[in-house]
């Protein structure tokens, strides 16, 4: 998927201050991708995405 190597997102783990790594965090909030993203990922590893980014 296109999300586990998106750039923005790479941004943010560089510097989640970073202006494209606020708009990426704030885009994952309603992206369908990546909701698509969360549910291709084993619970282990969507646990340990979720707390990465302080998702619920």
């Amino acid at each position: 998927m296109a999300c586990a190597d998106c750039k923005f997102r790479a941004k943010y783990d560089e510097n989640p201050k970073s202006l494209l790594g606020r708009f990426w965090r704030f885009h994952i909030n309603f992206c369908p991708g990546w909701k698509a993203y969360l549910k291709s990922l084993s619970d282990e590893d969507r646990a340990k995405v979720a707390e990465k980014y302080g998702l619920k």
